[in-house]
């Protein structure tokens, strides 16, 4: 959207966008404590997972996590673009991402310059540094393997990392698979994202549109409307509400309502056209 368009719906951006600043986001009372849980598991390290079906929210929530944690200066944390890397180009990244030169064909002193940065990095602050992992369920169970053993130390009693992987249910069926039992083994905190209640997916829209800057840009009627038919679906609905807005906007129309809502899902494309004319009647 144009800032034409946002100053019309009075909105100082989209609220169904995915791209929402953090200040947009809801933070629940579930993810508020599992976050809190993450903070203090940095203290000691391991690892934890936020898990659910497409559209639960699980990046958005893993985004809330990481926004909670980089509130504390003396903590470090990383977050891993490319999930679904081979082993070479995961130590790479790993490399970059906490500032160790490594050389991929030796795997040995790269595992070892990490481990001595995350000492460091512990003696210095006494938390772990935290690596945060985004649709996990297509990360290869070697480099998991691989993740594991790098950030144990002391006959595995001590953590020298801390791991939030977040995945849809095949990551929970990985960790299932028989070479991936030990780190299943190892999860710490879990937060599982369900289909949502109406009302709590109303208060995830009405939160997103006061942020936004305009509280009533839909109709509590619509509202309702949206999180009764989403299925419990946080994406479904937000993608339904973005659509409308979409309309609203082409349309000129301040506040959206069920009549739109009824114009856009219900009405065959030929007749919007005509539905328009008669909304600016």
């Amino acid at each position: 959207m144009n800032k034409k368009s946002l100053s019309l719906q009075g909105l100082k951006w989209n609220p169904f966008s995915p791209e929402l600043p953090a200040e947009a986001l809801l933070m629940t009372p579930r993810i508020e404590l599992f976050a809190w849980r993450i903070e203090n598991m940095t203290r000691e390290g391991g690892f934890a997972l936020i898990t659910g079906a497409s559209g639960m929210g699980k990046s958005v929530s893993l985004r809330l996590v990481s926004e909670r944690l980089r509130m504390s200066p003396d903590l470090q944390v990383a977050e891993l673009s490319r999930p679904q890397a081979r082993l070479s180009d995961f130590y790479r990244e790993l490399g970059y991402l906490f500032g160790v030169p490594l050389v991929p064909h030796n795997r040995w002193g790269g595992a070892k310059a990490l481990r001595e940065k995350w000492l460091a990095h512990m003696e210095t602050t006494r938390l772990r540094p935290v690596l945060l992992i985004d649709e996990a369920q297509e990360t290869h169970a070697s480099v998991l393997n691989e993740l594991r053993l790098l950030s144990s130390a002391n006959f595995d009693s001590r953590s020298l990392l801390t791991v939030v992987l977040c995945g849809d249910q095949r990551l929970l069926a990985k960790l299932q698979e028989p070479e991936l039992v030990p780190l299943g083994g190892r999860i710490r905190a879990r937060l599982l994202l369900e289909p949502q209640t109406p009302e709590e997916l109303g208060e995830h829209l009405r939160a997103a549109m006061a942020a936004a800057g305009n509280a009533k840009l839909m109709t509590d009627e619509l509202v309702d409307t949206l999180a009764e038919h989403a299925a419990g679906n946080w994406r479904a609905m937000v993608t339904s509400a973005n659509e409308l807005l979409a309309v609203g906007t082409q349309q000129e129309v301040a506040q959206l309502d069920e009549k739109l809502y009824l114009e856009v899902f219900s009405a065959p494309p030929r007749g919007r056209t005509a539905a328009k004319k008669e909304r600016r009647r």
